[in-house]
């Protein structure tokens, strides 16, 4: 009887799952692994605004942290537009949500 009690013993010692028990264990798995959207401040966002704006300007490559609800997405390229009225911007021709940005750094080249 110690045995079950031990790890996932409980789990391991019942021979029937119902398809229900299997969707309820995965979606609260998928659950555990979302991210919530980090706020930004004022001051992190002119960082951001500045970061963009350089590689628009003077062509420089800019590593753009954005938000995903699951895994962890780096947009790496030089900014080619912003467009403020529907809040987003381009790099290397793809558009990507303004709102969506977490952090923002210029790549130095060395």
């Amino acid at each position: 009887m110690r045995k079950k009690l031990e790890g996932n013993g409980l789990w391991e010692s019942s021979r029937m799952m119902l398809p229900e028990h299997k969707a309820a264990i995965n979606s609260q798995v998928e659950s555990l692994k979302r991210r919530s959207r980090i706020e930004l401040d004022e001051q992190e966002w002119e960082h951001v605004s500045r970061a963009v704006s350089e590689s628009l300007l003077r062509r420089q490559q800019i590593k753009v942290r954005m938000f995903h609800p699951i895994e962890l997405l780096t947009i790496i390229g030089i900014v080619d537009r912003v467009d403020e009225l529907k809040g987003r911007f381009m790099v290397d021709g793809e558009w990507f949500p303004i709102r969506d940005i977490e952090g923002a750094a210029l790549e130095e080249y060395l």
